[in-house]
């Protein structure tokens, strides 16, 4: 077994990485500002399969709260709101890519209607940002 948790630990890595992002409809979120570029609550509710503005309204939130986006309010009739990726939220971009990989390498038979494995460029295009 390895001995990860040092005594200056206070938790598992990676158990803290999900607690932030293993809440049903965080990852999607993500997901859609990182790969659809969406900024606005409702393209987020146009796009998320099964999610209502609740739902929606709470991850934002807390996602706000643990610093992974940031809200931008313009002053303009009718108000116009957006979220943005923080530093924060864009590290986890390779995260969400490697959980793309993953599944188009080993799930392609869950993931495409052929069943044959891709490559994560040929799913979501060389278009997506590079996160620094």
């Amino acid at each position: 077994m390895i001995d990860f948790l040092a005594e200056d630990c206070k938790c598992c890595p990676i158990d803290n990485t999900f607690k932030i992002i293993g809440k049903k409809f965080t990852i999607h979120i993500l997901r859609n500002m990182v790969i659809l570029n969406q900024h606005r609550f409702n393209e987020f509710i146009d796009s998320i399969e099964g999610i209502n503005p609740n739902t929606l309204s709470t991850r934002l939130k807390e996602m706000e709260k643990d610093g992974l986006i940031e809200k931008k309010i313009f002053n303009e009739t009718p108000i116009r709101i957006e979220y943005n990726l923080t530093k924060k939220g864009k590290a986890l971009q390779p995260i969400l890519e490697e959980m793309a990989k993953f599944s188009t390498k080993f799930c392609c038979e869950d993931v495409f209607s052929d069943a044959k494995p891709r490559t994560f460029r040929q799913v979501y295009g060389n278009n997506l940002p590079i996160v620094d």
